[in-house]
Formats: C-alpha cells, sequence, structure tokens
C-alpha cells in the first residue's frame, strides 16, 4: 500500500518545486525580524494547541504561503492517506513485511484500530497481565526468594529496550511509587552493571530483561553478569524469583530460568523505538504503578487522534514535519538541537536520536530506488540550561544554521525566563545594540517552542506520540520506510564474525 502511495519522487511533485522557487525568490532573503514586523498578530497566527501541549511556531522562516505549499506537498505525497493505512495496520513496513501499530498499544479497544489484525486482541491481554503483575508487586505478593519486597527495578536492554524504559523513567520521578528505584544496564563492557550491584540489595532486586529474541548480545551479556550474581548470592532456585522477560522466545527463557507468568511478550509490529508503549515499558510501570503508566499511553492516544483526525494546516505532528522538511531539503540544515526546559527531560534528546535518525537515517526508497534528497538529520541536544553553558555558542554566533526545538513546562518561572530568552535571542540577535564585532549576534535564528503546563504521564505521552508521527509523515513525503533499521543489523552481523575469528 505504501509503496503505491509514494511512487513518486518528492523532487518531481509540483507543490516541491513550487516551494522551491519560493524559496529562492522570497523567503531567503526575508529576516525573522522582518516577518515580525510585518504582522503585528503573527504568533497566533502561527500557533497551535493540541491537547496540552500548545506549538508556537512563529520563529520560523515561513509565512502563509509557505504553510500553503508545505501542506499541499504533504497531499501530494499522499501523508493522509498513509496514515490511513497505518491506523487500519496495513503492512507499511514493507521491507520486514509487518505492520506498524504502536497506535494500539495505546488505544482503546472501541478505538478499532487494526481490527483486522490477527493478534491484535493480545495488546489488552498482555497489558492486563502487566497491570496484575505490577500491582502483586507494589502489594508485596510477588516477592523475592528471601520474602523481601522489591525496592530496586533493574531494566536490561538497550536501544528503545532502554532509552526509552530509561527517559519516561526519569521523565516521571514525581511519580515513582513510595520506595521504589529504577536502574537500568545497557553497555555491553560490563562495567556499568558492576558498578551498579554495588548499590543494590540483591534480595530486594527485580530485574526486567528486554529483548525481543531473547538473543540480543548486549541485552544478554547483562542479564547473565546479572543472573550470575543473583545465583552467587542467593543459590540457583532464585532466579525463578528475580528475574521477568520481556521476549517472544519461549524456548530460551527456559533455559535461562524464567518461569511462565513471568514472562510477557509482544509482536513483530512493535519497533524498539516504539515499543515504550508495550510490555517493554514494563520496567516503567513497576516504577511508577498501573495509574501512572494508563495516562501516560491516555495522552499518547490523545495525541494520536490529534493527528488522525485534524486537517493538515491544523495538525501538529504535520506541521512539525513539514517544518523539518523545510530546513532539510530547502535551506540544507543538517542538524537539529532539541533543548528542554526541565531536567527531568534530559534523557529525552537522546530518546528522539534513536527515534528520528534510526527511522529517518535511509537512502533508498520504498520501491528500492536511491532517493534524490535529503533525508534524515543529525538529532542532538541537552537540558536547556546545561546548553546555554556548552554548546549555545555555537548556535548563536557559530556558522552552522540549526533550527532548535525548545520544550518547556511553565511551572518553573526561571527556566520559563531563560528558555524564552534564548529563542529571542536567537531570532533578533545584537546588531543594532553593540559596534563591537565579536559581540554582534547576527540573530535570525529559527526555533519551534514547545510549551506544556507541568510535566506529567499525560503530556509526557502527548510529546512522545507528537514526534513519533512527525517522523512517520516526514518518511512518507521522502518515499523511505521508517520502521526499519538495516544499517543498525549490518554492524551486529560483523560483530559476530570478529568474536568468531578471535
Amino acid at each position: 500500500m505504501l509503496r503505491k502511495l509514494s511512487a513518486r519522487y518528492p523532487t518531481d511533485l509540483s507543490a516541491w518545486k513550487k516551494l522551491s522557487n519560493h524559496f529562492r525568490t522570497e523567503m531567503r532573503q526575508k529576516t525573522l525580524c522582518s516577518l515580525f514586523s510585518k504582522s503585528k498578530n503573527r504568533k497566533d497566527t502561527f500557533s497551535l494547541e493540541a491537547g496540552d501541549l500548545f506549538l508556537d511556531y512563529s520563529k520560523n522562516h515561513l509565512n502563509k504561503t509557505t504553510i500553503k505549499l508545505l501542506c499541499q506537498l504533504a497531499r501530494q505525497a499522499n501523508v493522509l492517506e498513509a496514515r490511513e493505512a497505518m491506523f487500519k495496520g496495513e503492512k507499511i513496513n514493507h521491507t520486514e513485511d509487518r505492520s506498524a501499530l504502536h497506535v494500539a498499544l495505546r488505544a482503546k479497544i472501541a478505538d478499532s484500530i487494526a481490527h483486522n489484525t490477527s493478534d491484535i486482541m493480545e495488546v489488552w491481554e498482555v497489558l492486563t497481565k502487566i497491570e496484575s503483575f505490577v500491582n502483586k508487586v507494589h502489594d508485596g505478593v510477588i516477592i523475592g526468594s528471601t520474602g523481601k519486597q522489591f525496592t530496586n527495578i533493574v531494566n536490561i536492554g538497550i536501544g528503545g529496550s532502554d532509552l526509552g524504559p530509561v527517559m519516561a523513567s526519569n521523565a516521571l520521578k514525581p511519580y515513582w511509587k513510595k520506595g521504589i528505584h529504577f536502574y537500568s544496564v545497557s553497555n555491553i563492557d560490563g562495567t556499568q552493571f558492576d558498578d551498579l550491584k554495588k548499590h543494590l540489595d540483591v534480595e530486594a532486586t527485580l530485574f526486567v530483561i528486554c529483548s525481543k529474541t531473547f538473543t540480543t548480545q548486549e541485552t544478554m551479556c547483562n542479564a547473565n553478569k546479572a543472573r550470575s550474581w543473583v545465583v552467587d548470592c542467593l543459590g540457583e532456585a532464585a532466579i525463578h524469583n528475580h528475574f521477568v522477560a520481556v521476549s517472544t522466545n519461549d524456548s530460551e527463557m527456559n533455559d535461562f530460568g524464567i518461569q511462565e507468568n513471568y514472562r510477557f511478550g509482544f509482536w513483530e509490529w512493535v519497533g524498539g523505538r516504539y515499543s515504550l508503549w508495550s510490555s517493554v515499558g514494563l520496567s516503567l510501570a513497576l516504577t511508577i504503578g498501573v495509574d501512572a503508566f494508563k495516562k501516560l499511553r491516555s495522552g499518547g492516544r490523545r495525541m494520536d487522534q490529534h493527528f488522525y483526525r485534524e486537517p493538515t494546516e491544523r495538525n501538529m505532528p504535520i506541521l512539525l514535519a513539514l517544518i523539518g522538511i523545510w530546513y532539510n531539503n530547502f535551506f540544507g540544515c543538517e542538524s537539529q538541537a532539541i533543548l528542554p526546559y526541565t531536567n527531568r527531560l534530559n534523557r529525552f534528546p537522546a530518546y528522539l536520536q534513536q527515534l528520528q535518525m534510526e527511522s529517518s537515517g535511509k537512502n533508498t526508497r520504498i520501491d528500492g530506488k536511491p532517493v534524490r534528497c535529503n533525508t534524515g538529520v543529525i538529532i542532538w541536544g541537552e537540558s536547556g540550561n546545561n546548553a546555554q553553558h556548552s554548546f549555545m555558542q555555537l548556535l548563536h554566533q557559530g556558522m552552522r544554521f540549526v533550527p532548535v526545538d525548545f520544550i518547556l513546562p511553565s511551572d518553573c518561572d526561571l527556566a520559563t525566563a531563560h528558555c524564552l530568552a534564548q529563542a529571542d535571542a536567537l531570532m533578533n540577535g545584537t546588531t543594532n545594540e553593540v559596534t563591537e564585532p565579536h559581540r554582534i549576534h547576527i540573530g535570525n535564528r529559527p526555533s519551534n517552542s514547545i510549551h506544556f503546563k507541568e510535566l506529567t504521564p499525560e503530556t509526557l505521552g502527548q510529546l512522545v506520540a507528537l514526534y513519533e508521527h512527525k517522523v512517520f509523515v516526514e518518511g512518507v513525503i521522502w518515499g523511505i520506510n521508517s520502521f526499519d533499521q538495516w544499517g543498525v543489523e549490518l554492524g551486529k552481523k560483523l560483530a559476530i564474525k570478529n568474536l568468531q575469528h578471535n
């Protein structure tokens, strides 16, 4: 289906050609300050709300004509039809012959998402099993081998099986259940686990192993180190009490010693970077509790409904994607900075790195032909105040043109003041206020600002789903598959060969 929808190169579309002309003849010469001077209501014109999120995209090099042409591009590239195909459960991940149904993981049964997909009803069975298990841990029904209640939750995974739980657990720290502590292990060299176990009470520690195949080298290396530690301290029989697995490989789980009711499955149509909503989120649910985990998924569903229902011109994920394409493919930008002004989101830039770069780092179209335009950009960032004292110098006065996404909860006046100051400084500069060349800030640097009242499970769910859909829309327009990652697979195979030779 998606192959048919993306049959034409985006550069051949009339809207793309009009955008090229619009960029050359009009927008390349205009400054952000001049755009604001011509429109007193520019912020109202170029902003919108979706759920609890407010997007201000007025500080971008665009006008009403730009948005009109970008929306034409989305329609000509069949974004709306591709969106429909995804929600219906069609196999839009054609290189792996799979659907991409992360939206089903946060849907309600009544939403009827992909209702014709054979295993879709299993989603709610697994989620119910997760809720029951989590509640039993918190109620002291499920306990360690010596009778101690679990207070340490250790997630063992890598990639999406690590970045998602780590990012979300850090973001939602105020929601941690009393007495529960979250930890993670991902690096293969062993030092991470060696350092961690010094701070753990083995009798009160529950390990959650996340590996779809239960053979992921980095994950199983760390899982086996943890297993040896538990056996040395508590004996072989303790494995049944202290390890939970998120996997589809029953044979390997049997060999490891995972008992039946401590196993949580998921599906081939759940990509790692989209898996937070699935049983991969078990360690998060164990940390924040069932109610907060439900609210996270509810927030994701709220953004799904906005993305599915709203027209292109008022659709936040689509607009973010179109602005990204505008800078990537017409301005020639090679990177984008993500700057959240709350330390709770300090792992969000890394989470988006994987989501966007693994999804959009492709040089081949869905039809197997080479792409003819740039696809993904380099995503990087840091919590905002730290960025101000490290790399913001380059954004203000460097020679690179780097669009910025500022992400700001409005519950801290000091952080709000700093964030708004940075956005204004990037746009306005200081050329009229100083004479010394080294003090001059040219300005004219673009940014989006995403605001919300406070960081809650619901707002985090909306924020994550917003960027998921942004990435999907970009991929549809470029004609690439946003749901495979063959570059990752190649490195794994070569590493195995190197080990065999050694």
